[in-house]
């Protein structure tokens, strides 16, 4: 949706130079764009309307502990078919290490579930200013009892199912980074040291 409502603001932009160049309102570029215009409106509210059809999703716990240490997860949401992209995706070029997926639950009701976890925990934020970042400082013990309470809750009404969990956080390449030997790293810088002689 931002990206429609950034591409419709382009064009908005474009038509009322094109308008202030030509006092052709018909000529060919002011109806191109004025074409392109109503297709990325169309687009937009087609956008907005599945946005609010589609609440089912999935909210994930997951933690990173070679970037922000032991005890901090980020509780977040996903409304793709395949939720682990999402995890993928965090775990990119922004961040040392990948994100171990804690816990993964299914919801047809998403916002309105990790709305509610969020709210639990709000004392809990690592940035209690920006509540978009989702991040808080807590036993992984603490966020199970939450979800558990969330299931029994009667007042609850947010249905939803929790896949199988883990406590402990594989954290493989930060593992593996601490163990490291100078001998490995040795033979690393080798190996860049080769390659960019050969990209010269």
């Amino acid at each position: 949706m931002k990206r429609i409502a950034a591409e419709q603001k382009a064009i908005e932009k474009a038509l009322e130079e094109a308008l202030a160049r030509t006092s052709d309102e018909h000529s060919a570029e002011v109806q191109e764009l004025r074409r392109r215009l109503a297709e990325a409106e169309a687009s937009g509210q087609r956008a907005m309307s599945l946005a609010q059809q589609t609440k089912s999703g999935h909210v994930y716990v997951i933690s990173n502990i070679g970037s922000f240490g032991e005890q901090v997860f980020k509780i977040g949401m996903s409304r793709r078919l395949e939720p682990l992209d999402r995890v993928k995706e965090l775990g990119g070029a922004s961040v040392p290490f990948p994100f171990d997926v804690h816990m993964m639950m299914q919801s047809s009701n998403a916002p309105a579930l990790e709305a509610a976890l969020h709210r639990v925990l709000h004392h809990r934020r690592v940035n209690g200013v920006n509540l978009r970042r989702e991040f808080f400082r807590v036993s992984i013990e603490e966020i199970v009892d939450v979800v558990d309470g969330l299931k029994d809750d009667e007042t609850h009404t947010v249905p939803f199912t929790v896949g199988p969990f883990t406590l402990e956080p594989e954290a493989e390449q930060y593992r593996e980074s601490l163990v490291m030997t100078d001998e490995d790293r040795k033979m690393i810088e080798d190996a860049y040291a080769a390659e960019a002689s050969t990209a010269i």
